[in-house]
């Protein structure tokens, strides 16, 4: 017997193959290519207290080994994600995890309260839709001047601190690899109560176009994801998982069965993938199969015995 599972919070996960958000929606999409209840689970779209339009003029950019994006969290709003997308995810049989971000501190903290009291009322129903928030902090303080709250670790901790006090939920907080300390960043987290941390975001990048003379993006730059950034992301979740005793969530540009078992290896309990999502519209489903077959070719039972090797 091949045993994939992983818990976080005390919430099981089937195997370590979790959607990383912005990459998946809510999973409608892809539910239509392969079953995706075979996943560990899904980080939805990054959502806000209101509908955000996110940016405009180019979003997307690919670069040689991945891509960057400045979509700017275009999203419906934590309202209609609850009405619209929380009774599609009811029926879900996996880990379901809502990305929060927000501009300002009470945007946090009243899209967590928000959450927790309807997950509550869902619960108490016989119908829960979300197991756990992951706390965005990679978003720009607006009150600030657009500083990512995620950069240093004091700024971080007011935010991981109001949040966590605001929801029952189960909370895991997502690292900007841009922060002046990661290691610190997690070590804070882990001391303000969350229940586990998720590394990395996306990197701040940059794109000229040489003829006209400036840079693609009309926001000037933009977040690097893909395999460019994964040993550099190995590295840091390495790092972090040297340091914090909570469960880590590994991700950065996860393409392949062999990156999850490096991520894992490094200490990681679960992954997400993301990029590689628009590489293989599949990608879910065949990692998890992958994942097995690879355990049984080399005769591992359970993840555990190879968690944190080095």
């Amino acid at each position: 017997m091949i045993d994939t599972t992983c818990t976080i919070a005390g919430i099981l996960f089937k195997n370590p193959v979790v959607m990383a958000s912005g990459t998946f929606g809510f999973g409608r999409e892809y539910a239509k290519l392969y079953d995706i209840n075979k996943l560990g689970g899904i980080s939805g779209k990054g959502l806000t207290l209101k509908p955000r339009e996110g940016n405009s003029g180019i979003r997307v950019w690919e670069t040689a080994a991945g891509m960057m994006n400045s979509v700017g969290l275009e999203n419906p709003g934590i309202p209609r994600f609850l009405s619209e997308e929380a009774p599609y995810w009811e029926d879900l049989n996996l880990v379901r995890i809502v990305n929060l971000g927000g501009g300002t501190l009470a945007d946090y903290t009243e899209g967590a309260a928000m959450l927790d009291e309807d997950a509550k009322k869902r619960a108490a129903a016989g119908h829960p839709a979300v197991d756990m928030i992951e706390l965005n902090i990679s978003c720009p303080n607006v009150k600030a001047g657009g500083m990512a709250y995620g950069i240093q670790t004091e700024t971080a901790r007011e935010v991981v601190r109001l949040v966590r006090s605001a929801t029952d939920l189960p909370l895991i907080v997502k690292l900007s690899p841009n922060a002046e300390d990661i290691v610190s960043m997690a070590v804070m987290c882990q001391e303000e109560g969350a229940d586990g941390v998720s590394l990395v975001n996306t990197f701040s990048a940059m794109k000229i176009d040489i003829r006209k003379r400036r840079s693609v993006f009309n926001n000037l730059y933009a977040g690097l994801s893909g395999p460019a950034i994964k040993p550099i992301a190995l590295r840091m979740v390495h790092q972090v998982c040297k340091h914090v005793t909570i469960p880590v969530m590994g991700m950065g540009g996860i393409s392949s069965v062999e990156d999850i078992v490096e991520f894992i290896m490094a200490g990681a309990e679960t992954v997400q993938v993301g990029t590689h999502n628009f590489v293989s519209l599949r990608a879910g489903e065949e990692l998890v199969q992958g994942l097995e077959a690879f355990m049984r070719s080399e005769g591992i039972r359970s993840l555990g015995e190879i968690r944190g090797i080095l």
